[in-house]
């Protein structure tokens, strides 16, 4: 089971997403773009566990005592750069809260020899991966660049139909919960399944 720990997004957040992006796509048909079913604010990946393992996450998540956050959807970018653009993303501004329920996260799967993670918390919301031939399902979405990132044109066009645009406004939500989720790869791209539901609330 590949995991991951995540929050969902408004209904009417996801609608005004789903607008832009089908306005960029045909500017970079080449990319790989992320369905409107799923959009989300990815707070850890997990990766490959059983479905034992993922019972024992899903008892920590359980244990875990955080606030309501509220989020803020503006702007885009790209990771690693423009230059070497592997993933457009829409940018993500939160309250400390968001960073605190990341915190949290981390702290309780690290008591399950999970990894802490080793860069900044950075949140986003994932449009499209780049993708090649040696990744077909779009590449890493890490932020920072790796040995394999290269000079590519493959966002060329959306980056001149953004550069002269005021950045763009989808709106704010407050996360009430957030959710464990099983990710399944395709051929036609990454199905995502909500296996738990962990609601915020005051400590």
């Amino acid at each position: 089971m590949r995991l991951f720990i995540g929050i969902d997004i408004d209904s009417a957040i996801r609608e005004r997403l789903a607008r832009f992006r089908s306005e960029m796509k045909p500017l970079a048909p080449e990319a790989r773009w992320v369905s409107e079913d799923s959009f989300h604010i990815t707070l850890k990946f997990i990766g490959e566990k059983s479905p034992q393992q993922a019972d024992e996450i899903r008892r920590a998540l359980g244990e875990i005592r955080a606030l309501p956050t509220t989020v803020r959807f503006s702007g885009t970018g790209y990771f690693p750069n423009p230059r070497s653009a592997r993933v457009f993303w829409v940018g993500i501004e939160a309250d400390g809260q968001l960073q605190a329920l990341a915190s949290k996260i981390d702290e309780a799967l690290a008591a399950l020899e999970i990894p802490r993670e080793e860069r900044p918390f950075s949140p986003h919301l994932t449009l499209a991966r780049a993708g090649d031939l040696r990744h077909p399902r779009g590449g890493s979405g890490r932020p920072s660049a790796g040995p394999g990132d290269r000079p590519n044109a493959r966002f060329a066009l959306v980056q001149h139909k953004l550069a002269d645009a005021p950045p763009p406004e989808f709106g704010t939500m407050t996360a009430g919960e957030f959710f464990l989720f099983e990710s399944k790869l395709s051929s036609s791209g990454a199905q995502y399944a909500k296996l738990a539901r962990f609601p915020l609330q005051i400590e």
